[in-house]
């Protein structure tokens, strides 16, 4: 490791190297509090490495632009908050259908509409799983720290690429604009994933028939292959099949079975403290950072808490949260929003003899540890 490797960085500034780490070469974008760092730097970094820029007339065409870049060929990555994240949630759609690798930043902000600018939320949990419409598959990232701004950056692209999917880095205001000493992985041990190219010739060439992984391969449109797209339910031509109901099935089992089958790989977690907890913490992103220093707090003073944290929202970890449920006795979930993702925490541990208690807060200001050690206190 060289001294190259440590940096003080910001956390949006992590996105954005991350991302050329990770082999993106377009970016599409619209300024927008708080993630434009995201864009400005890679303004200037992605012509450096025979990359493409462009800022777009609006959010739509970003993630339009986002998705014409990947079809071309490119790693390609957008940027937003809150606002924008609602107007790409069409084209997500789109690229879910049509199996389309890009990543999608959204350092969340308050609302609705628009909400807070400058103020960090956590408001955009469910719309990051549900915000397109229909029975779309996602895979969402929340990093806590700097430094797994730039870890789930490469997972993403990783993830993107091996699946043929859009993947979501769900970021926020704290951790998108904190600045903290990092020591970043070398490049050549990162084991970056391509998307998988055809075996056989363009005769033979159908663009969505699936290996036996569940996700077909894909090669970029200008290099002597024929194929078809269409957001419909389609063959494995590519051409609509909206009445054929069987076909439709196949095809939404596919979408979710090749996520579903790598969730061992997609599911990363963290655990501080629980082997002999009786109260456990479950946090994510910033509020994770809280969430930690209460346990810490307790722990001094005699109180068997515990954390786990989660880097990965979606697909949502119940089979670890259920092995938490059999631990302890009581999860407390701390969130920068109205209640969100304790929902999901109650379905995984609903038949077990463990209380689930919400933490909320909403308005612009983070999680302290001290209200989470309080509440600890009050529970036990």
């Amino acid at each position: 490791m060289s001294d190259n490797n440590i940096r003080l960085m910001q956390g949006n500034e992590a996105c954005a190297e991350a991302a050329l780490v990770a082999g993106c070469r377009f970016f599409a974008g619209y300024p927008i509090t708080p993630a434009t760092e995201i864009a400005e730097i890679l303004a200037t970094r992605l012509p450096q490495v025979g990359g493409t820029f462009i800022q777009m007339e609006d959010e739509l065409a970003s993630m339009a632009a986002v998705i014409g870049a990947s079809i071309g060929g490119k790693k390609a990555l957008t940027a937003t908050s809150g606002p924008g994240f609602t107007l790409k949630q069409e084209n997500i759609g789109y690229a879910a259908m049509v199996e389309i690798p890009c990543v999608i930043v959204n350092v969340q902000r308050g609302g609705p509409s628009t909400g807070l600018p400058t103020l960090p939320a956590q408001g955009d949990v469910m719309q990051a799983r549900w915000g397109t419409h229909g029975d779309h598959p996602i895979i969402v990232l929340c990093p806590s720290t700097v430094r797994e701004t730039f870890d789930l950056t490469i997972n993403a692209f990783n993830f993107s690429e091996k699946l043929r999917t859009p993947v979501i880095l769900l970021s926020d205001a704290v951790v998108g604009h904190l600045r903290e000493k990092v020591v970043l992985p070398d490049p050549d041990q990162l084991g970056l994933v391509e998307r998988k190219r055809p075996t056989v010739g363009p005769e033979e060439y159908l663009p969505f028939r699936a290996d036996a992984d569940g996700v077909p391969p894909f090669i970029p449109v200008g290099e002597g292959y024929r194929y078809h797209m269409t957001s419909n339910f389609h063959d494995e031509g590519g051409f609509p099949a909206t009445n054929d109901s069987e076909n439709a099935k196949i095809a939404m089992e596919r979408l979710h079975n090749k996520i579903e089958r790598c969730l061992d790989e997609i599911t990363l977690l963290e655990e501080t403290d629980l082997d002999d907890a009786e109260v456990a913490v479950f946090a994510y992103g910033s509020t994770a950072r809280s969430a930690k220093s209460a346990v810490e707090l307790a722990r001094k003073q005699g109180i068997k808490a515990g954390l786990l944290k989660t880097m990965t929202l979606w697909p949502f970890p119940h089979e670890a949260v259920k092995k938490l449920g059999d631990k302890v006795k009581t999860i407390i979930v701390p969130e920068m929003n109205t209640g969100q993702l304790v929902g999901e925490v109650e379905r995984a541990v609903r038949r077990l003899p463990v209380e689930v208690i919400p933490l909320t807060r909403y308005d612009g200001l983070m999680i302290r540890p001290e209200q989470i050690i309080a509440k600890i206190k009050e529970v036990m």
